[in-house]
């Protein structure tokens, strides 16, 4: 990353350049080892060298500044052609919305890079927007294990003497639970298929997007594992009927009827005779998470990795006055989750319950032997 956003300030041949660290210790550190570098091997370079404020200037007019990111109100303001974002698991949100604001005015490019640390913070849940493939983004993991400069005898230590979730997120880059998922990480994972079922559907759930979210459809089949899986946004409503009417046909369905979605509902019905709608409400969507926290710690629903997986572990859960809360976290979506929970009601309620998925049925897992 330290040559990146060099070669980043070579190309611009002007402006700001920014490194920041969630404090200035950090900072400082990288500093040190831009300046040790260009020091040693390209001098000419650099025209100006400032020990104080971490900043180095440029043959050609750009300057590259090592800032911390302790207080936020200060990343506002420059023009930045392109930052780099080190420990990012550790900085504040606030900081990150003041980067990311201040790149906007040179459509400046980023680099954001850490170790994990939980699940609950701005970069963990970027992290898998950029692994969706959210547009303009992309998502990278580098374990120690990958890093021929550490030996295999220094990982298998520091696995002997550190607690498991330590090493994890610092070695493996997997990120402990922070307790606020109601369907337990362990669990999701027990429930994962290396691929959607060949089976046939026999029921489907379907979330319907609004705004820049999601409408997703989930097909399940005899044994509750994913058969069929689509979303789609951005589509207008007339588009979404007709292509939901055309998947669905005589299948059951349980359909999210909240709101804009009503009329939908009654659309599909008119076409679709096994179509129902389901109201969200807070505790209604309690009800329905509770059915999939079941169906998920006593592996009776499947899915294979990818979106549906992702937002099951970031989805969580917090207690109020008026019962439990279940929600993706802010800038986070859960239509995957709320199709799965939808197709799994509508599974038990219409006598559909799920057989057990044994070695014999033919499906790929990752707890199961080749053989």
């Amino acid at each position: 990353m330290l040559f990146w956003i060099f070669c980043e300030a070579a190309k611009n041949n002007g402006g700001e350049h920014w490194w920041a660290a969630p404090v200035y210790n950090q900072a400082k550190i990288a500093f040190r080892r831009m300046r040790r570098s260009l020091t040693l091997n390209a001098r000419q370079l650099v025209k100006k060298i400032n020990e104080s404020s971490l900043r180095i200037e440029l043959w050609n007019g750009s300057a590259i500044e090592f800032k911390s990111a302790e207080k936020s109100d200060n990343l506002y303001g420059e023009d930045v052609r392109a930052a780099v974002i080190d420990e990012a698991s550790r900085m504040r949100d606030e900081s990150w919305y003041a980067i990311r604001s201040t790149l906007t005015a040179t459509s400046g490019r980023c680099k954001i890079i850490g170790n994990v640390k939980g699940r609950k913070n701005w970069f963990y849940l970027g992290a898998r927007k950029a692994e969706e493939g959210e547009e303009g983004h992309a998502y990278y993991k580098l374990t120690s294990a990958d890093n021929p400069y550490i030996s295999k005898a220094e990982i298998e230590d520091a696995e002997r003497v550190l607690p498991k979730e330590v090493f994890e997120e610092t070695y493996l880059a997997i990120p402990c639970d922070d307790g606020g998922n109601p369907f337990g990480l362990d669990s999701i994972a027990r429930c994962v298929t290396a691929e959607l079922s060949s089976y046939p559907v026999q029921v489907y759930g379907v979330d319907l997007g609004r705004r820049i979210d999601y409408t997703v459809i989930i097909g399940l089949d005899q044994y509750g594992a994913v058969c069929f899986f689509q979303r789609w946004r951005k589509k207008p409503w007339k588009e979404t009927r007709k292509k939901l009417s055309e998947i669905i046909g005589a299948t059951p369905a349980l359909v999210d009827s909240t709101g804009v979605g009503d009329p939908i509902v009654e659309d599909l019905q008119e076409v679709c005779s096994n179509v129902e709608g389901y109201l969200f409400t807070p505790r209604s969507k309690q009800e329905l998470m509770e059915g999939l926290q079941v169906a998920i710690q006593t592996q009776s629903i499947y899915y294979p990795n990818g979106p549906i997986r992702t937002e099951l572990e970031t989805f969580e859960y917090e207690y109020t006055r008026t019962g439990v809360k279940f929600n993706a976290p802010s800038g986070m979506h859960d239509d995957c989750v709320c199709a799965l929970a939808l197709g799994n009601r509508i599974c038990r309620r219409s006598g559909k319950t799920p057989q057990v998925i044994t070695k014999s049925t033919g499906y790929k897992r990752p707890d199961f032997d080749d053989e």
